[in-house]
Parts: C-alpha cells; sequence; structure tokens
C-alpha cells in the first residue's frame, strides 16, 4: 500500500507541472516532435523586469552573437536602431532588409531574416508612432534605444529565413520578440510553421501594470521552423484609434527586438 500511494502522490506531481507548462499554449500540434520538448519563456514588466528572461533564452538559442556571415552555430538578434532615417518614421522599410545579399554590402545587413510581401508596408518608427496618433506618443516604448516596428495596415505580419547573405532558404529551431503594451492576455501570439506543417501558437503575456514590454520566446528542439506568423494586439494603428487602455475599443501593440538561432539551410 504504501507503494502505490507514493506512486500516486508522484503521479500526481508530474500532472500538476505538466498543466502548468502547457496552459499557456493557445494551440499544440502535437506531430511537430512532442510539446513536451518545448522551450516557452515568456516574461512582462519593464526592461529589468524581463532581462533575465530574454538572457536565459539567448543560452538556449546559443552563446555567440553572430554579426558577420558564414556561421554554423550561435544566434541572431535585431533591434532597428541602425537602420537610417530615410526608412524611418514613414511606411517604406524594406522587407529584405536583413536578408543583404551584396557580397561588399555590410554585414550588419546580413541576418537572415525576410518578411513576406503580405506584411507591407512596414512601419519602422522612432517616435512612439506619435505622427500616426498624438495619443501614442506615451502609449509604446521601444525596448532597445528609439525604434520600433508595425505591418502598417494589418495586425499580422510574418516572416522567414534565409542562410544570412544568400538567398538561400533556411529554417531556425527558436525565435524570442519584445511587444509593447500587450493589454489583452489573448490579443498578441507567435504561429510557428515547419513549411505548411503548424508547429502551434503562443501567447504573448499581458502587460503588468505600467510597465510596457511582454517577451515571449519559443525553441522546437526537434522541428525546424521556416516561416513565423506575428500578430501584434487586435486593431491597426491609424489616426483617431485610441488603445483599450486610453478610452478605445483594441489592442494596439507594437513590437521591437528579435532574437533567434542561426538560420540553416534546409536539407
Amino acid at each position: 500500500m504504501k507503494k502505490i500511494s507514493l506512486f500516486s502522490f508522484i503521479l500526481a506531481g508530474l500532472l500538476i507541472s505538466s498543466c502548468d507548462k502547457d496552459d499557456d499554449y493557445d494551440s499544440e500540434k502535437p506531430g511537430g516532435g512532442g510539446n513536451n520538448n518545448i522551450n516557452q519563456l515568456k516574461a512582462a514588466g519593464d526592461s529589468a523586469a524581463i532581462i533575465g528572461t530574454i538572457n536565459q533564452f539567448r543560452k538556449i538559442l546559443g552563446d555567440s552573437l553572430n554579426v558577420v556571415p558564414g556561421k554554423t552555430s550561435g544566434r541572431r538578434e535585431i533591434n532597428w536602431d541602425g537602420v537610417p532615417a530615410n526608412l524611418t518614421n514613414n511606411n517604406n522599410f524594406p522587407p529584405d532588409f536583413f536578408n543583404l545579399t551584396d557580397p561588399a554590402g555590410a554585414n550588419g545587413r546580413k541576418r537572415g531574416l525576410v518578411y513576406l510581401a503580405t506584411s507591407s508596408p512596414l512601419r519602422l518608427d522612432s517616435s512612439s508612432f506619435k505622427d500616426i496618433d498624438a495619443s501614442y506618443a506615451s502609449q509604446f516604448n521601444p525596448f532597445s534605444q528609439k525604434k520600433a516596428i508595425i505591418s502598417a495596415n494589418s495586425t499580422v505580419s510574418e516572416i522567414v529565413f534565409k542562410v544570412p547573405g544568400t538567398n538561400t532558404d533556411a529554417s531556425v529551431q527558436g525565435f524570442g520578440i519584445v511587444f509593447s503594451d500587450v493589454d489583452e492576455a489573448n490579443s498578441t501570439t507567435l504561429q510557428f510553421f515547419d513549411g505548411n506543417k503548424d508547429l502551434g501558437t503562443y501567447k504573448a503575456q499581458a502587460k503588468n501594470g505600467s510597465a510596457n514590454f511582454s517577451f515571449l520566446g519559443v525553441h522546437f528542439p526537434n522541428d525546424k521552423v521556416t516561416r513565423i506568423r506575428i500578430t501584434a494586439g487586435n486593431g491597426v494603428l491609424a489616426a483617431g484609434t485610441k488603445d483599450v487602455s486610453n478610452g478605445g475599443n483594441k489592442d494596439l501593440v507594437v513590437y521591437d527586438d528579435f532574437f533567434y538561432d542561426e538560420p540553416k539551410p534546409l536539407q
């Protein structure tokens, strides 16, 4: 009887742990290598509150931050702040800005990430999007320095991966992002794909009081990720459109830094 009781106790504990891990998933696709192996990291708060989780995710992706092409391990990051002024505060950000293939071009633009055309136009902004509506000046905060980005006409944008510095299709195993001003727990997600295979949709946490940031990172040890659908809130930024926290009825969300492991060529 003591053995049975001990087994029952251990089993109950495992079930509780499993529920705690999985209840944040919006949807799971069990064909993708087993969701029990997926690393999902999330945090909400100010920059000091989320940086520990971001650093943990960085270690999962790879300790080395790659800044030149030709790598086979490590990670890449994008924070937008080095983009020139002529591509800022307008809807002209190129979808392939961070996939420069010119051998003579700057290595800083060879990071193997491309927005799909359906995401355009893209708006990179250094003024918290106040040129769209003045109320946004106090609504959104960039995580690193001054710039954040949105898909100007939609809440949805999609990205794919290339071997940095080339047009060779590639995959990653993990991707993380910092959102700004997530008010509603179900409004903001990342959906991952391996080709046409849906690997699941994962929710960002709502922000913590006046602290504006929400970090979400997901890593698939047993799968390849070739495409990611980013859903940022449930309303498009527009003149006269207010955030739900400012008298409106839409959760308006922007985003900043990207984190992903080194893109590798598809086999």
